[in-house]
Formats: C-alpha cells, structure tokens, sequence
C-alpha cells in the first residue's frame, strides 16, 4: 500500500510518502517546513516534489491521510479541503486522524516513556487556552478525545505519572505543579509530522465519507450584522 500523508494543522506544512511493508511504513520521502502562514501556496508544490523524489504518481497512490485538527482555522480548513478534492479525482481511500495524535506517534515513538507512563499532548491555543489530548501506550487509542481547556484545566487533567509534549507544555507543568501535581514537560518545538501520520495511516479505518475539520472553537473572524446593508441570510 502506497500512502500520501500531509498535515497544515499549525504553524508548519508536512508531506510525506511511504508504503506499508511488513505491517509498518517505511518513508520514500518526505519534507516538512516551519511557518505561520502560506500553507495554501506551498502545500500542492511540496506534494509535488515529495512525490517526485519516491518516483511516484497519484494513481500509485492507495490510501491518503491527513490531519484534521485541531489546530489554526485556515491550516485546518487547508488540508482537508486538499484531501477532498484529491479524493474526489482519485479511487484513493481517505483517512484522518487528529493532529494531536500526530504529535503523540511521534513523541511515544522518540521518548519511549517507561510502560504506565500517561503522555499528555498540548499545544498552545493562546487566550489561556491549550489544545489538549491524552494517550497511554499508543497513539491510536487515545484516552481521551481533543479538548479545548485552559491551562490551570490541562494540568489536572490525566493521571500521574505524566508527561506532557508541545507548545504549551510548561506552561500546563507550571499550572500542574501549583496543584500539587508533577508532570514533565517535553518537547516544547513538537508539531504534526506527516511521517508519524504516514506510520499510524494503514491501521486507520477508511472515511466512509467526506471528511470534516475538527474545530475545537469558532472562528475569530465573524460575520457582521447591524450594518446598513445587512448580511444575507442563506
């Protein structure tokens, strides 16, 4: 099985392409590049190039995998979007998975915490506020779903022995620790790779239809009402 996996969630675009040999992933090539905006522009060219290095096309392509949030509303809305409509021009099955759980492939797969040791993913959602979920063994059962919680929540949140990876890692440890609690804060720089993505991709289960973002909370651009003119109504 020949897998593209890409990920815009936050502040980097990923790209990856593998094939399942053997029960597991093995990378033909990949790239990942940090940034706040330009996801739109630079995400079809970077699938592009990856999938020129692995020497391959899009009907070469059995399974697609992308992150469906939580994460920035525009990078969100990006991914998905570009997954549907490859979909749409292709028999390739479709998969998501959350961007969290991304991160926790990656971060079980680097620190290799000892067994009973609860790994907490949070990324800085800004206002106060992380985007949290939690895991124990394995990043494709987690035990929790996504959350949106404020930092003093996100540290009482799992059970100890905790670790906790992401942007908003020590700042949940900090808040954890005024509780009474201990947590170790890792891996502050962690974001979505599309190559932890590509690895949990083959024992994802097929989207039986289109896929949906996930937003953990409302866009901060809003309509306007009250105006001279006002705003249609659909």
């Amino acid at each position: 099985m020949n897998i593209l996996a890409f990920d815009t969630c936050f502040d980097a675009c990923s790209v990856c392409v593998a094939q399942t040999r053997a029960e597991q992933a093995v990378e033909f090539s990949g790239a990942l590049e940090r940034f706040e905006t330009g996801h739109a522009e630079r995400l079809i060219p970077m699938v592009e190039e990856v999938m020129s290095r692995a020497g391959l096309t899009f009907s070469d392509i059995d399974r697609l995998a992308v992150t469906v949030g939580p994460g920035t509303f525009t990078g969100t809305r990006i991914g998905v979007a570009a997954a549907r409509a490859l979909a749409l021009s292709s028999s390739m099955e479709v998969v998501g998975a959350s961007s969290l759980a991304v991160m926790a492939e990656a971060a079980l797969r680097e620190l290799q915490p000892p067994s009973g040791t609860n790994l907490a993913v949070a990324v800085d959602a800004r206002r106060g506020q992380a985007y949290v979920q939690l895991f124990a063994a394995s990043a494709l059962e987690p035990n929790s779903p996504p959350l949106l919680l404020s930092i003093e929540e996100a540290g009482r949140i799992g059970a100890d022995p905790l670790i906790v990876v992401g942007s908003a890692a020590e700042a949940v440890a900090t808040a954890a620790a005024a509780s009474g609690r201990r947590m170790a804060a890792r891996l502050p720089d962690l974001l979505p790779d599309a190559a932890a993505l590509a690895r949990m991709a083959f024992e994802l289960p097929a989207s039986q239809g289109p896929l949906v973002p996930l937003y953990l909370r409302p866009p901060d651009a809003k309509p306007q009402d009250g105006k001279s003119i006002a705003r249609a109504q659909p």
